[in-house]
């Protein structure tokens, strides 16, 4: 998938869309999406001027959109003007390295489960072969 039709299943957009593109999807299994982190990040100027580090928190946020796309995937829907698709709990966070200008991200999530409309994931985030971050998460689409 490339930016525009990711744009279709995420209601997101600059400067807090953090997914680039996906290379795979597999509907009701797993997806893997790339962030490229470049230095004009508005989040850089302040964390850190000397050193610059994407917060832990926007890691997380990406890997939660794209866990989002595999869930709209894998329902055959998109969102809507009616709907907004949240954070339900986010459990065993860890960030193993920093993740800098430069790096590309790669987002890895897997369905865990789907029951009563909370969905489960097990989501790793990389640059190259180094785990930088990973949690899991649960997310649930509302009306509004």
């Amino acid at each position: 998938m490339d930016i525009h039709e990711i744009l279709q299943y995420l209601p997101h957009r600059f400067p807090i869309l953090l997914v680039d593109r996906v290379l795979e999807c597999e509907p009701g299994k797993r997806i893997l999406a790339i962030k490229n982190v470049s230095v004009n990040e508005p989040y850089f100027a302040g964390h850190f001027p000397h050193h610059p580090v994407m917060p832990g928190v926007l890691i997380i946020e990406a890997m939660a959109q794209a866990a989002a796309i595999l869930s709209f995937k894998t329902l055959g829907s998109r969102p809507d003007d009616k709907s907004v698709y949240y954070f339900a709990g986010i459990d065993e966070a860890r960030f193993k390295r920093p993740v800098s200008p430069g790096d590309q991200l790669l987002l890895e999530v897997t369905i865990e489960r789907f029951v009563r409309g909370v969905w489960k994931f097990a989501a790793k985030a990389r640059v190259g072969e180094a785990l930088a971050a990973e949690a899991k998460l649960m997310c649930t689409v509302r009306q509004l």
